[in-house]
């Protein structure tokens, strides 16, 4: 991946991570949608969630394609201005793309209570063992962008080996790492505090969107606690933590950071962080953890925000995370045979030195 070795210059009139977040978000707001096959996927526990297929392969193919699995961010969707950027860095290529909506998103029914956690990636696994089903012979590569992103990671170090026989390899962005540093940073008292309401007022949107099954009397949270949450960690704490069997926020957060757990990962996985992110900053971010990782490439730039990563003066299509994953899909999809006989070698302490607007791990 040559652009892990040069600086990245970040738009020059976006001076703070989170304007980077915003305008960023605006400006890739602006892309058409795009036009997916959706497959309704129904899971275990009766719950359902969509996925959203680009270049679909024939169910009866022996076409081993490489399948690029995409998991959007906290009320993303396939839709969302970051999912349709980096699918459409991919320029020509045969793979074969799909999204992961979560339950009750994207237009998507909610069957049963339970929604989604971040630390739980059961739903995840099970849509991998799907798509392993349907396509034995084709290499799997997940992204994951920032609660997607939390999902893949805590998959991969919770399944440890087993996750090679799903993933080829996995790359993640804007993940926050420790949920008690990003939780300290998105309420310091500002614009983070206000980018914090209006995201929590979001996730009750959501929650009030399914009053009939989520709002009832016998559930151990209670509808009209949850719809007075002002903060995301009210919100995981009258809703999440309860519908996952935590006792309180606190408990759930520990259990979803993941900070302290890169090296239970054994499949390939890159991550993409800022320092400016104001969902997690840089005392947040795992480097020495990740440096001392057999299967974690951490790279870490000066600016870029949460999921911004704009660059050049006119940023409409221009976005150095865009660049990564384009690089990264081509890189991963180009060298599988090296991948496996990495895998085969066994564990040997590798280690990423970029270059990233003057920082790199």
């Amino acid at each position: 991946m040559p652009i892990l070795q040069e600086n990245y210059y970040p738009t020059p009139w976006c001076v703070d991570g989170r304007l980077q977040s915003i305008i960023g978000c605006v400006i890739r707001g602006l892309m058409p949608d795009m036009a997916y096959e959706r497959e309704l996927f129904d899971l275990k526990d009766g719950g359902t969630l969509s996925l959203d297929w680009l270049r679909r392969p024939p169910k009866d193919t022996k076409d081993p394609r490489p399948i690029l699995i995409f998991l959007p961010g906290l009320t993303g969707t396939s839709q969302s201005g970051y999912i349709k950027g980096f699918i459409q860095s991919l320029g020509e290529t045969e793979a074969s793309c799909v999204v992961m909506n979560y339950r009750g998103m994207a237009g998507t029914e909610l069957k049963t209570t339970r929604t989604f956690c971040k630390a739980n990636s059961d739903d995840f696994e099970e849509v991998l063992g799907h798509i392993r089903s349907l396509y034995p012979g084709s290499p799997v590569v997940a992204t994951g962008i920032s609660l997607g992103g939390i999902w893949i990671t805590n998959y991969l170090a919770t399944r440890g080996e087993s996750a090679a026989q799903f993933l080829t390899a996995a790359l993640v962005f804007s993940v926050p790492w420790n949920l008690f540093t990003a939780t300290e940073s998105l309420e310091t008292p500002g614009l983070n505090l206000a980018l914090n309401r209006r995201i929590t007022r979001s996730l009750c949107a959501v929650y009030d969107q399914y009053r009939s099954h989520l709002g009832g009397e016998n559930l151990p949270w209670r509808y009209d606690r949850v719809m007075k949450s002002e903060l995301i960690r009210d919100f995981d704490n009258n809703f999440t933590a309860l519908n996952f069997g935590y006792r309180d926020v606190d408990a759930y957060y520990r259990a979803a950071s993941l900070d302290d757990r890169l090296h239970e990962v054994r499949v390939p996985l890159l991550c993409l962080n800022a320092e400016d992110d104001f969902f997690q900053p840089l005392r947040g971010i795992p480097i020495s953890r990740a440096q001392r990782s057999s299967h974690v490439a951490l790279a870490v730039t000066s600016r870029g925000g949460h999921v911004g990563f704009m660059e050049g003066l006119f940023p409409y299509r221009s976005y150095y995370s865009d660049r990564v994953f384009g690089q990264f899909a081509l890189g991963v999809l180009s060298n599988l045979d090296k991948i496996r006989a990495f895998e085969m070698a066994g564990d040997g302490v590798g280690t990423l030195r970029g270059c990233c607007d003057g920082v790199g791990y």
